[in-house]
């Protein structure tokens, strides 16, 4: 795993309250930070603020209290494109790619606030994903849904972004394509891009990120690093399920992740 600095937080969250519906917050006080180099995992059951949280930081979701800082600048409530343009990336679950278009087309669009850079940044990207360099111009419509996640993560970095949000990145795959889904995070992460990943998978998200968030009825209930969460009898019980029978199985995770360039 990356190993976490002292430096200034690259992203802070702090006491956020956000919501869709006039009067209704999702979010009731959210205090979460990514270091640099950091791989932050967010965790909790179902409704309980997880992915509003990524939109609200991406300006999906109206912020009522609290803020969002970028490397020490206040963006609270930034629209998306000029999020963009200031380093956060953003790949939503569902509908992430332009389906009627190629890759390549795909990944200029990720890119189109600075055409003049698309050519070196192509390079860098398909370093990263070498399939998409072989298939660059299949219409992403056609692609599996794995096929489809790669796509979108690799137009999200085009801008080269400080921190990528990811809702969700292993939904709806099948359990090989997951696991080949969270090893490309992590080498993102090992690139220099902070990450800050919504997951329903715990487990696995436990076992790969540096810290993480439990998140409950829109507040974060607990914080720690991956192996303690993991480790946590309370965190265990009340989020997790059967996680305690799975925890013997981290280190030979850890393994692979580890010996993944």
């Amino acid at each position: 795993m990356s190993t976490a600095t002292a430096e200034e937080p690259v992203l802070v969250a702090k006491d956020l309250h956000a919501g869709y519906l006039p009067g209704i917050n999702i979010l009731n006080g959210v205090n979460i930070e990514a270091r640099p180099g950091e791989l932050i995992g967010i965790i909790g059951p179902n409704g309980a603020g997880k992915s509003t949280f990524l939109k609200a930081v991406f300006g999906q979701v109206s912020i009522r209290g609290g803020s969002v800082s970028l490397k020490g600048a206040d963006i609270t409530g930034w629209k998306p494109n000029r999020l963009v343009r200031a380093g956060v990336g953003f790949v939503p679950q569902t509908n992430n790619v332009f389906p009627s278009l190629s890759i390549e087309e795909n990944l200029q669009m990720g890119i189109y606030q600075k055409p003049k850079e698309f050519a070196a940044q192509l390079e860098k990207i398909f370093d990263i994903f070498p399939v998409l360099a072989d298939r660059r111009s299949q219409r992403a419509g056609s692609l599996s849904g794995g096929e489809r996640q790669s796509v979108a993560m690799a137009r999200a970095l085009m801008m080269d972004p400080s921190v990528l949000l990811l809702d969700e990145p292993s939904a709806g795959l099948s359990p090989v394509r997951q696991d080949e889904t969270f090893l490309r995070t992590r080498r993102i992460n090992r690139a220099g891009v902070s990450v800050i990943m919504v997951e329903q998978n715990a487990r696995r998200c436990l076992q790969i990120c540096d810290r993480a968030y439990v998140l409950d009825q829109g507040r974060d209930a607990y914080t720690g690093t991956g192996r303690e969460l993991a480790q946590d009898p309370k965190v265990i019980a009340l989020y997790l399920g059967t996680l305690a029978a799975d925890v013997e199985a981290e280190t030979a995770a850890n393994k692979i992740i580890d010996t993944d360039a």
